[in-house]
């Protein structure tokens, strides 16, 4: 539920890479026609329902304190000119309930003649005839059906399906598609290249008093907490995965921030399987907001049900070790402040026995996850390694087009919800404007 549109200079240098009309200022109109916020950085009326988080526990507040302390600003609206700072997230929320795209935007359209809704359908290529898509053909049950279209064909399967789809369907690089025996129908070397994620670690300390979510969550507590929350759509039922935001530099000369922190008064006894501790604790999710490690995305077979190969290469250049490690310092050094000292018993993770940045980075290399902001797979551009255009349509193929993570030349500075949407809404109206290209 985490809403963060990112910094300006992320999208300038989209158009900076050739990407005309992609800059800040000519992406602004389109948040603002999805945003519908409830607060201070209104007044948009857009689509999708925005506001603050609601719950203000009081080690939140300490923590931010903390934060200021530490010589940072509190920041109510992270989403203005200014990235900087510390304060509550914004999500996509309304009445105590997240509001996805589906509630957002598909179910008021379900009644529209010219839509059709098919689930359970998985697609196994994208139809092409002279070097135009001409439709795609799924998998209903056990039955092949061929969905045929007039005018383009919107791929929006996701930075990760995307381009195994088009690879799938024979676009992609011949030395990949070749030797899985994939007829090439159409050479695309970039396909599923370029793959950027946001790497991040979480540092846990063990807390001295009952005020987490590791105890609130259990027994009569979360007894409580449902009451609340179907009595009035409030308590800790309405938190998402962030509670308090960090965005930080951490070194001088920069254009904004380049880590972002994610503060939750709770902590994981095992973070895979997403089991809280028994006894109170709080996190900090650490991550750097523009990698420069690149990964890829690859099919891996014919079958269509086989899922790709998947290669991240977190943490593969110097920089990125470098912001990881420093964003990490940061946050300790925050933790240790005057206003955490009621709640602050002892670091469990990295724990205190991790002092120099070799130890760090072995902390981050052992810890650290994928915190899921996949994309930049069919990235948009003018060179020979893009496979989108500006105006998202698949490079030497009619009538197809991405509208989705994948194309981001680059990823944004936060969580890539937002730009998602962003790139929906100006999607559309490309392919309104489109016609039968």
């Amino acid at each position: 539920m985490i809403y963060v549109r990112g910094q300006r200079q992320d999208y300038d240098g989209w158009a900076q890479r050739g990407c005309s009309g992609w800059g800040f200022d000519d992406i602004l109109p389109y948040f603002a026609r999805v945003e519908n916020y409830e607060g201070p950085a209104g007044p948009n009326v857009g689509t999708l329902p925005l506001t603050g988080v609601t719950e203000r526990p009081v080690i939140g507040e300490a923590f931010i304190a903390a934060a200021e302390a530490a010589g940072h600003v509190r920041n109510p609206n992270y989403n203005s000119e200014r990235q900087d700072g510390f304060g509550y997230y914004q999500v996509n929320q309304h009445n105590g309930r997240r509001v996805s795209a589906a509630d957002a935007y598909l179910k008021p359209a379900m009644k529209r003649p010219n839509l059709s809704v098919r689930t359970r359908a998985h697609v196994l290529r994208v139809d092409l005839t002279d070097g135009r898509a001409t439709g795609v053909t799924a998998c209903i049950g056990n039955t092949e059906v061929r969905f045929s279209a007039r005018a383009e064909v919107i791929l929006a399967a996701g930075a990760v399906q995307t381009p195994q789809l088009l690879e799938l369907s024979g676009i992609g690089d011949p030395a990949i598609l070749s030797p899985l025996g994939l007829t090439v129908r159409h050479a695309l070397p970039g396909v599923g290249a370029n793959y950027i994620d946001h790497y991040c670690t979480r540092m846990n300390w063990r807390v001295k008093q009952p005020v987490t979510l590791n105890e609130q969550t259990r027994g009569w507590r979360l007894a409580l907490s449902v009451a609340q929350y179907f009595a009035m759509r409030k308590g800790i039922l309405t938190l998402g995965t962030g509670l308090i935001h960090g965005f930080v530099r951490t070194r001088p000369g920069l254009a904004g921030p380049d880590v972002q922190f994610f503060f939750m008064h709770a902590s994981y006894a095992n973070a895979a399987e997403r089991k809280l501790d028994r006894q109170p604790g709080m996190t900090i999710g650490v991550t750097q907001l523009r990698p420069e490690s690149r990964g890829t995305i690859h099919a891996v077979s014919p079958d269509h049900m086989a899922a790709p190969s998947i290669r991240p290469n977190f943490l593969a250049t110097e920089e990125d070790r470098r912001v990881m490690i420093e964003g990490m310092k940061i946050a300790r050094h925050v933790v240790e402040q005057p206003p955490m000292a009621s709640f602050r018993e002892v670091e469990m993770a990295p724990g205190p026995i991790c002092r120099t940045d070799s130890d760090w980075l072995e902390f981050a290399r052992t810890n650290g996850q994928t915190i899921y902001h996949i994309c930049g797979t069919c990235r948009m551009g003018t060179d020979d390694m893009a496979v989108t255009d500006p105006e998202l349509r698949v490079r030497g193929i009619a009538g197809l087009r991405v509208v989705d993570a994948s194309v981001m030349p680059t990823i944004v500075s936060g969580n890539t919800q937002a730009a998602v949407f962003m790139i929906a809404e100006k999607g559309a109206d490309l392919i309104l404007a489109g016609g039968n290209a």
